[in-house]
């Protein structure tokens, strides 16, 4: 089996195939693009610390500190007390398989077909153009995917979630205090999930739309931007129920003290030119039986009650 113990600045090329990635580095960042070519490149720019160890066995590759197991990841603790840090760049075939653990570090994956499971215990992720399905899970890091055609699931304790130009299948999310915006593209996910304690959620919706949804919160706000939605409680408790279009779609979105917000996309809107930013909504509650938001003009977000915003934060 080949190995290599990396502990300086180095570039390695793995001519034999490579079908799957195990990255788990702490502090730096991980940069993972999926490319055109056979074989896998490997980029160590910047190291600290004790050496990464680079080893390839049949067609996996990893490149890992020998005491960060993958088993267990979200409660590691570096009881040695080492200061490390590595900065790490791969290529590696489109349909590879991939596993990326950060602590303390970055993490960036795009351009990858195959399945990608991505576990944070702090650090950022942005995911770009992945089409096969995704797996994140975190303790504090906020995940952003971009133009993910694949299924996403998404599980943390305190981490955001950020979706732009949602079209993948469907969108599973759970969070005990992170907040989650959801933009979705026409032809997006038909099955949105998304529960939430005491964060707050926004969802932008195409116009015309196609789903059934149901959007709950035990204490927090209501913002709805579509009237076929009805708005239900007046104290305590708000629902959003009903069907838009032939309702094929389901979208669902429960949270105990954050607010909820359905925003529309205007018809014919470019997504390229003009891109959805906004923030969850905070204080804009809706009356039983009325689609509108409250302020009428606008909300603390920008929203207005025909969906569009005054502003740009994405």
């Amino acid at each position: 089996m080949p190995e290599w113990s990396v502990a300086e600045p180095r570039k390695l090329t793995f001519e034999a195939p490579v079908s799957d990635l195990h990255v788990r580095i702490v502090d730096g960042t991980v940069n993972v693009v999926g490319t055109d070519e056979g074989s896998a490149r490997l980029e160590v720019s910047e190291i600290d610390g004790p050496p990464l160890t680079v080893t390839q066995q049949g067609g996996t590759l990893t490149v890992a500190y020998d005491d960060l197991p993958w088993k267990g990841f979200l409660k590691w603790l570096d009881r040695k007390g080492w200061r490390r840090g590595a900065v790490v760049s791969l290529a590696v075939p489109a349909d590879t398989r991939v596993e990326v653990g950060v602590v303390s570090a970055g993490a960036v994956v795009s351009g990858i077909s195959g399945p990608s499971a991505v576990k944070g215990v702090s650090g950022d992720t942005t995911l770009v153009g992945l089409s096969g399905p995704v797996r994140a899970d975190t303790v504090s890091g906020n995940l952003e995917a971009q133009a993910v055609t694949g299924d996403l699931r998404f599980h943390s304790i305190s981490g955001d979630l950020t979706v732009v130009e949602g079209s993948g299948s469907s969108v599973h999310a759970d969070s005990l205090s992170g907040s989650m915006i959801i933009d979705l593209d026409p032809d997006g996910p038909t099955d949105v999930q998304l529960t939430s304690v005491s964060g707050e959620i926004a969802i932008r919706m195409p116009h015309p739309a196609d789903a059934d949804v149901e959007a709950n919160t035990a204490s927090g706000t209501i913002s709805n931007a579509f009237d076929g939605l009805r708005v239900h409680g007046q104290w305590g408790a708000h629902k959003i129920t009903g069907r838009l279009g032939a309702g094929n779609g389901r979208l669902r979105a429960t949270t105990i003290s954050g607010s909820i917000a359905l925003l529309r996309r205007p018809p014919g809107e470019d997504e390229k030119d003009t891109p959805w930013e906004t923030e969850p909504p905070v204080g804009a509650e809706a009356r039983p039986g009325d689609n509108s938001v409250s302020g009428q003009d606008a909300d603390a977000t920008g929203a207005r009650a025909d969906g569009t915003t005054d502003k740009k934060v994405l």
